[in-house]
């Protein structure tokens, strides 16, 4: 995704390396004059979320999580709790396309090292056996969670980047500052007031804009396999695995959606990936506030009765709920 500006804003942008990515905020100076120091603890806070869900980091709660939890109910604060709640609810509505559990397979199949790799079939087998999110038991009244199996591992991958922003979010509205735009790297950003413009990149030739849209107060994300992957035997393989099948995802090129958070959005833009456009305009004929950008090869287009189909010489783009001018 690309971005500009309100014609009428001169921006600062203030940034910071975390999640293996820049997190980047922009915001009007001249509107805000406390942007900088709200955007400085505002960047804190996505390290403090790094520093709370990394599988990378001895010393974060998910890596005390993934060792533990299986013995006994582990007590969460709040904001852990509810996450993992959250993500729980949407494996359960997306009938586990997204699933926090599927650390094994990632491993398995030698993306924690990001040199991908072809597991045998043993250890396919075996991370498939630890993945699912049927295996986490949340209590609610209590704030605990338990493995009902040894060796889950959580993985927050697939909803890191937009649970930082959600989380850091906060910190610039503390501040007043009301109208901004923050971003995780490319794919994911989170836009505060109106009439921010983005461009929804071609998946083939990402210098070429297919769709523009304008944000008014909501979140945008999209997943796609154009920087993980690796071939093998003249085939293609993504680094986005579908926990159902412990297979990487096929049939589309790139996922984008906007959700009312960032939280929400990552979350739906990887399981609509692994979903598929049929799959998705299900889950969005329900889903009013939710949109969906796919972009899949014209051979793979489907025949919808919702939604909206576009043709762009090589690829088809399927849109779902998306305005023609804007998006709140």
């Amino acid at each position: 995704m690309t971005w500009h500006s309100p014609k009428e804003l001169a921006l600062l942008t203030v940034q910071r390396r975390a999640m293996n990515d820049v997190f980047e905020v922009a915001f009007s100076r001249r509107v805000f004059p406390q942007g900088t120091e709200a955007a400085l603890d505002a960047l804190d806070e996505v390290e403090r979320v790094e520093s709370l869900l990394s599988v990378f980091r001895f010393e974060s709660r998910i890596h005390y999580l993934n060792l533990v939890a299986h013995e006994g109910p582990v007590r969460l604060d709040k904001e852990l709790f509810d996450l993992i709640a959250l993500c729980v609810h949407l494996a359960e509505e997306t009938g586990g396309a997204v699933d926090v559990t599927s650390g094994s397979l990632w491993k398995a199949w030698g993306f924690a090292r990001r040199q991908g790799r072809i597991p045998s079939t043993d250890e396919l087998d075996t991370a498939k056996e630890h993945t699912g999110y049927q295996f986490l038991e949340l209590d609610e009244s209590e704030q605990t969670i338990r493995f009902k199996k040894k060796g889950i591992e959580l993985n927050f991958g697939c909803v890191g980047k937009g649970f930082a922003l959600d989380i850091a979010a906060e910190k610039l509205r503390e501040h007043g500052v009301s109208r901004f735009l923050f971003y995780g790297g490319l794919s994911s950003m989170l836009a505060s007031g109106t009439d921010w413009r983005i461009g929804i990149a071609h998946p083939l030739r990402p210098d070429q804009r297919l769709r523009e849209l304008t944000l008014n107060d909501i979140a945008v994300s999209t997943s796609g396999s154009q920087k993980q992957f690796f071939r093998h035997g003249g085939r293609r393989y993504s680094h986005l695995i579908d926990p159902r099948t412990g297979q990487p995802a096929e049939g589309v090129f790139t996922a984008t959606v906007l959700a009312p958070t960032a939280t929400l959005a990552e979350l739906l833009s990887t399981a609509f990936f692994i979903l598929g456009a049929e799959k998705t305009a299900d889950f969005c004929s329900h889903r009013p506030e939710i949109s969906a950008i796919l972009t899949v090869s014209l051979k793979d287009l489907p025949d919808l009765q919702f939604g909206t189909l576009k043709r762009s010489e090589d690829i088809g783009m399927v849109e779902f709920n998306v305005k023609t001018e804007s998006c709140a």
